[in-house]
């Protein structure tokens, strides 16, 4: 049976000052959307994978421009449901060199965060799905957010889906009164595989090893023990994920990744990106390269290195999406960087 995918989160509509300019610094702002596992259900279309988008929208022009584009992109999207509340936005102001980039959220009162317990049918959203992802995000949204979130987890596990979960952690979200490392381990206790860094892992579980990125040097003998840490604390997981990002400056990162099993550990190869585009979803597009690798290839390693190769080319696309086909990960996969043009 082919894989489908479900994905359950918040998009919102994405206003970005143009280039490398400050907020206001013109007038003009780009409109696009984006959301974290809105980004993974595209990423997953684009790689030729059914995926399904799981949301609560306003019912309003904006939100029928947002459905427009997921459908362009080929997302499920049959499972939206509309409610009360607005649209959220986040502001993005890009960075350049020693300047970091900045997010400002604007997602109070939104349809989904106010949404709660039985919103979602979600026999239903998963009736035809293999495999559900979700992140950290949405359970930081609001209380209500949170029992969905949970709701969620619960009913994929009961339908026996695979589940992925992103701990995604956001200081600037978790604002209603309850924190991450009250919510995330439960959460956590019915994925079958993690994704994260190494800040998600601290934050959201508490979980704590030496590891230095500040240093420029990343010791990969310690992400080996983050990981054999996580797995320990958690039998149900397969697998944890760990991104590894050198941020020399805005426009220069190093990228790679671990991933740590219980039979062993694998690193990928290591990307030096420069004249960074856009790092807003890298994460996301890692994620959405792993569930493919994990469906697609027998090795481990590969799968790993699919998921690596993918998110690196997020880095050269402007937006939230990652608008790269299987084709094209592959061949970077295969060694082929230098950028020339296709002819």
């Amino acid at each position: 049976m082919m894989v489908k995918v479900a994905t359950f989160g918040e998009v919102m509509l994405r206003l970005k000052s143009p280039g490398n300019l400050r907020l206001f610094q013109t007038p003009e702002l780009e409109a696009t959307f984006g959301g974290g596992e809105c980004n993974v259900a595209v990423s997953l279309a684009n790689f030729g994978m059914q995926s399904r988008f799981i949301t609560v929208l306003p019912d309003n022009q904006i939100a029928d421009a947002c459905l427009g584009e997921l459908c362009r992109y080929g997302v499920d999207t049959s499972r939206i449901m509309r409610g009360k509340g607005r649209m959220g936005v986040y502001y993005l102001e890009t960075g350049a060199n020693q300047r970091p980039s900045n997010v400002v959220y604007d997602r109070e009162y939104t349809a989904l965060s106010l949404s709660g317990p039985g919103s979602v049918d979600w026999e239903a959203a998963f009736s035809d799905c293999s495999w559900f992802h979700i992140t950290g995000i949405t359970p930081a949204l609001s209380d209500g957010c949170r029992l969905l979130s949970m709701e969620a987890v619960k009913a994929a596990k009961e339908m026996g889906l695979t589940v992925s979960i992103d701990l995604n952690y956001r200081g600037k979200l978790w604002k209603y009164g309850t924190k991450a490392p009250e919510v995330m381990p439960e959460l956590l206790s019915y994925a079958d595989y993690a994704i994260a860094n190494e800040e998600d892992i601290q934050k959201s579980l508490g979980i704590q090893t030496d590891v230095q990125v500040e240093t420029g040097e990343l010791d990969l003998d310690q992400y080996s023990v983050l990981g054999a840490k996580v797995l320990g604390g958690y039998k149900n997981l397969k697998a944890v994920a760990v991104t590894l990002r050198e941020s020399i400056s805005a426009d220069a990162n190093g990228w790679s990744a671990c991933l740590k099993t219980s039979a062993g550990f694998y690193v990928s190869r290591k990307y030096n990106i420069t004249d960074i585009i856009d790092r807003v979803g890298g994460g996301d597009s890692f994620s959405a390269g792993l569930i493919y690798g994990l469906n697609h290839y027998n090795s481990k390693q590969d799968a790993l290195e699919f998921a690596v190769a993918a998110s690196c080319l997020k880095h050269s696309i402007s937006g939230d999406f990652n608008l790269v086909n299987a084709t094209e990960v592959e061949k970077l996969m295969g060694g082929n960087a230098s950028g020339r043009i296709m002819r």
